[in-house]
């Protein structure tokens, strides 16, 4: 995607729409669409008491979300340089609001889950678009601050969203996604009004995005997945988890075979030749599995074994993502002087 910051003039799109007005629609979308990997996570010993399901099969409620929305993010930014950012963003957030009804509604966890799917579609057209949205309207000066600002909205929902699951599953955890939807249909029709439309001059006329690909790589995570979350019921040397697990490996090769041959893949893996990408890829993607798995963990420790209340649980696992914030708006001057 192409949202480098550059030099160029926002003179056109800031008679429109002044950079503060983009940011708040902005910041609302990328901030309910980061809270709904980190809020549901208190919820889910609520669900399964209201579904009759195991952790097990809930799980896939928070699989659902960050499979697809790691399969199509960079397919949805080349998607929006092709057809125009403003529209791409308004067409995800108001998938994601729909979804998040449906999620609410959900009568079974497969329905739960499918819902979960859609609303992380809606979510991975919003991110890139938004970040492209709001450096069109900033000032060239202004725009690395723009960044870090866009950068630090996920670690305050990272913090917020386990204290806001807490306080909402007190009255159901429905409301869990219920509060999506008032600052999704503000933020629609906020940005209709205010976002910029001229910020897609010089929009991208190359190969389209490689939807192959990104169904392949998303069948590749989601069958790794179920053979992972499902072998301590099945057994390690079940067929089952093998053949999971073989199918997996099938279709990451034909991802990487298929990315290597098309005109605009998912992943370049040219960069993986560059020892600095490759080393920071595997560190951010080890620190996000460690991370993901012991915020988890911890909360269903906390609420299982130490019988603490999910408000209790949400304060209690708080403090590590609230550090992010203060940290990223102030790192990028240190990065400056000593290097990354």
């Amino acid at each position: 995607m192409t949202v480098g910051i550059s030099n160029a003039p926002a003179t056109a799109v800031r008679r429109e729409a002044t950079p503060r007005a983009v940011f708040l629609v902005v910041a609302s979308a990328v901030f309910v669409a980061n809270l709904d990997l980190f809020i549901v996570n208190v919820a889910l010993p609520a669900m399964g008491e209201s579904f009759g399901s195991t952790l097990t099969s809930l799980s896939w409620v928070l699989n659902a979300y960050a499979i697809v929305f790691a399969a199509l993010l960079v397919a949805a930014g080349r998607f929006a340089d092709r057809v125009g950012h403003k529209p791409v963003f308004l067409a995800g957030l108001a998938v994601f609001t729909l979804a998040s009804i449906a999620c609410a509604a959900s009568p079974g966890v497969a329905v739960l889950v499918t819902a979960r799917g859609l609303q992380a579609a809606g979510a991975a057209l919003l991110m890139p678009t938004s970040l492209a949205l709001l450096l069109a309207t900033t000032p060239a000066e202004r725009r690395a601050h723009a960044v870090r600002m866009w950068a630090s909205i996920g670690g305050i929902a990272a913090s917020l969203g386990p204290v806001a699951g807490g306080l909402l599953v007190q009255a159901g955890w429905r409301w869990v996604f219920l509060v999506n939807v008032p600052v999704g249909v503000a933020a629609v029709a906020a940005g209709i009004r205010v976002l910029p439309a001229r910020a897609d001059r010089g929009r991208e006329r190359g190969a389209f995005p490689d939807l192959l690909g990104a169904a392949l790589l998303t069948a590749a995570i989601a069958v790794l997945a179920l053979g992972l979350v499902k072998a301590g019921d099945w057994g390690w040397t079940d067929d089952r988890t093998l053949t999971s697990l073989a199918v997996s490996v099938l279709a990451t090769v034909c991802f990487l075979i298929r990315s290597a041959k098309h005109p605009a893949p998912i992943v370049a893996l040219p960069l993986f030749r560059i020892r600095a990408f490759a080393a920071a890829s595997a560190g951010l993607t080890l620190f996000s599995v460690a991370f993901a798995a012991a915020l988890l963990g911890a909360i269903l420790w906390i609420q299982g074994v130490w019988g603490w209340s999910a408000v209790r649980t949400g304060f209690a696992v708080a403090p590590g993502p609230l550090v992010v914030p203060p940290i990223a708006l102030r790192v990028g001057p240190v990065v400056t002087r000593f290097g990354a």
